[in-house]
């Protein structure tokens, strides 16, 4: 293997080698504490712009599943049809891999899309060292390989990279729902669709009530970046509000709900990238164990008449969804639809469905 290194803003560096592609790259360094699910993560629109550490010590023992999509031409193992992180870090990465549905190992999958990734970290190091400081700016350099600027992903539109161009529909039942990529994960699709609803999907930026579609029920997913630099988007979401139809929104998508409805949001001193997070119902007092990758929150002080915190993270408080009160709008901060992670709250697309 190649010499590697991985450089933080502030002058720390860790030594390791290469097992991915070897390019060099930079970009925000976060971690991740959940055990398996790589393939998913990876391919989640969500971590455009960072560099993911897996603080689980064994990380590809089980490979790469191949390339496989369903009736609706929807990938049945990754969540988008890229990968989406700048780069890789684990402690130690297994060269073996079995499993019967794996078509090739991890370093392979990273070389093929041109991700590097570097093994014999102390990512338990690396990870204290971000929950002190924070997320960071960072580098992997290859050895031989120019060193890149540091490079930080809140300050470009990320949603504008990952965000569908042009409307796309899949026709199952009656009810129509206009969702809006902001970033989507293919299994929200999947969890949309498998309720017998028609989809309509749209850009970010495009303005589905300007543009007079019909439809029954509005869906904003998930997605990567600050959500304050989405205006265009947080115009539309206003006048949406003003229709009193059905609005589910999914991380990012509860983030733009809330400032649509005229609230704030923050960043998150090192954010929540788990498959374990729990989750109170103020409602109900139910714990949910839920799966999540955010590194923005709303800012509760911020809520606006008629609006309330619908779930709080139990570990720190922070909100995890908000509801109307008498209006039927709801979001959640975490996945639902997991993949990877619970299924704890799959019953809330059941909600929505309800709703319509």
């Amino acid at each position: 293997m190649t010499k590697a290194k991985l450089v933080l803003k502030d002058g720390t560096t860790f030594e390791g080698k290469s097992f991915g592609a070897e390019v060099s790259s930079a970009g925000e360094v976060v971690f991740n504490t959940s055990m398996v699910g790589y393939p998913e993560s990876l391919t989640d629109p969500s971590y455009k712009g960072q560099i993911m550490t897996l603080t689980y010590p064994l990380v590809g023992n089980y490979g790469v599943g191949g390339a496989c999509k369903d009736d609706d031409n929807i990938s049945k193992r990754f969540e988008s049809d890229n990968i989406h992180i700048k780069g890789l870090i684990v402690s130690e990465y297994s060269e073996n891999f079995n499993h019967w549905d794996s078509k090739k190992s991890l370093g392979q999958w990273l070389k093929d899309n041109d991700i590097p990734g570097i093994t014999g970290i102390d990512t338990r190091m690396l990870t204290q060292k971000i929950r002190k400081h924070g997320t960071i700016l960072g580098k992997i350099i290859i050895e031989g390989k120019d060193s890149p600027d540091f490079y930080n992903p809140d300050l470009e539109n990320l949603v504008s990279q990952v965000s569908i161009k042009a409307p796309k529909r899949y026709k199952k039942g009656a009810k129509t729902i206009v969702c809006i990529d902001c970033g989507m994960k293919n299994n929200i699709i999947r969890s949309l669709l498998k309720r017998n609803l028609s989809v309509i999907r749209v850009p970010w930026n495009y303005d589905f009530i300007e543009e007079g579609l019909e439809f029954d029920g509005i869906f904003i997913s998930n997605g990567p970046g600050d959500p304050s630099m989405l205006t265009p988007l947080h115009k539309t979401i206003k006048k949406a509000l003003e229709l009193k139809k059905p609005i589910f929104g999914i991380c990012l998508g509860t983030q733009i709900m809330a400032i649509a409805s005229g609230a704030k949001t923050y960043k998150l001193k090192y954010g929540h990238r788990s498959q374990n997070q729990p989750c109170i119902d103020t409602e109900t007092g139910r714990c949910y164990i839920t799966s999540q990758n955010h590194g923005f929150a709303i800012d509760e002080k911020s809520l606006k008449t008629g609006w309330k915190v619908w779930l709080k993270n139990a570990n720190d408080g922070t909100v995890e969804g908000i509801k109307h009160e008498t209006l039927p709008y709801f979001s959640c901060q975490f996945h639902p639809e997991a993949t990877p992670g619970p299924t704890d709250t799959m019953h809330f697309f059941d909600e929505f469905a309800a709703m319509l």
